[in-house]
C-alpha cells in the first residue's frame, strides 16, 4: 500500500474527517496520513484503542514515536496520559493497550536503526521557553539527534512564524488553528511539507498549540519485510 508516497510534495489531511478503519486487533482502529506497505509499514497515523482493547507483545524493529491525544495509554512501563510524547526506539519491546481508552498520533519504522534512546516526556505549556529569534512563540524541546527535531510549540493569536523546512517539516495541530499556504489547519490536522520549501505559518485568533519535526524527510525508506 502507498498513501502519500511522494515526499517531493506538500501533504495536508485533516485527520478528524477520515473514517476509521478497522485494525488487525479487535478494538483498535486507525485514520491513516501516511504509509508505504501493508500491516508491516512506514506508516504515520492516528490510531483509537477502544476502552479494554490491547495488541499482543511484540518489537518494535523500525522504532515507534507517539503523542497520547486522548485517555489513556498503557503498556507495561507505565501510564502515558494526554500530552505524553514517547519514543521506543528500534528493537524495543512492549505490549500496549488502553483499559480507559484513548487516541494517539503514532510514526511506525521512520527512525535510524542504530537509535537506542528512549524518551518519555510531557508537553506541558509551561515547560515551553520563548523562542530565540520569535516573538510570540514558545517551543519546549521533546527530542534532538544529528537526524531530526522534535518540539511542542505554543503560538500566539495572529503570529507569523517562519518554520524550518531543512530535511522536511511536519505538523500536527493540537489545539487552536494555523493557516499555512491558503489552507486553515483545525485540531488533529497533519501537515508535510517537502525539504527546503518556503513555510510561513499564521496562528489563528486563538492561537495554536503545535507537534512539530524537522529533519526526517531525509530518509524515506520503507521497511525491508
Amino acid at each position: 500500500m502507498q498513501l502519500n508516497a511522494n515526499f517531493d510534495e506538500r501533504v495536508l489531511v485533516h485527520s478528524e474527517q477520515l473514517d476509521w478503519q478497522a485494525s488487525p486487533m479487535a478494538g483498535v482502529e486507525r485514520r491513516m496520513l501516511d504509509r508505504i506497505g501493508d500491516e508491516i509499514a512506514r506508516a504515520t497515523s492516528i490510531v483509537r484503542y477502544a476502552p479494554g482493547s490491547h495488541f499482543s507483545p511484540h518489537v518494535h524493529t523500525g522504532g515507534e514515536e507517539f503523542v497520547v491525544l486522548e485517555g489513556v495509554f498503557q503498556d507495561e512501563h507505565g501510564d502515558y496520559p494526554p500530552g505524553t510524547y514517547v519514543r521506543n526506539p528500534p528493537e524495543s519491546r512492549h505490549t500496549p493497550g488502553s483499559e480507559p481508552g484513548c487516541t494517539i498520533f503514532v510514526k511506525l519504522w521512520q527512525f535510524d536503526r542504530s537509535d537506542r534512546t528512549t524518551v518519555v516526556s510531557d508537553m506541558s505549556e509551561r515547560d515551553a521557553r520563548p523562542h530565540a529569534t520569535q516573538v510570540g512563540r514558545s517551543t519546549l524541546l521533546l527530542h534532538r539527534d544529528a537526524r531530526e527535531t522534535v518540539t511542542m510549540d505554543v503560538l500566539a493569536p495572529g503570529i507569523d512564524v517562519q518554520l524550518d523546512t531543512a530535511g522536511g517539516l511536519e505538523i500536527l495541530v493540537l489545539d487552536g488553528t494555523v493557516e499555512e499556504g491558503g489552507d486553515t489547519l483545525v485540531r488533529h490536522s497533519w501537515l508535510r511539507v517537502p525539504a527546503d520549501a518556503h513555510c510561513v505559518a499564521r496562528a489563528g485568533d486563538g492561537g495554536a498549540r503545535v507537534w512539530m519535526k524537522t529533519g526526517a524527510l531525509r530518509s524515506t525508506t520503507p521497511p525491508a519485510v
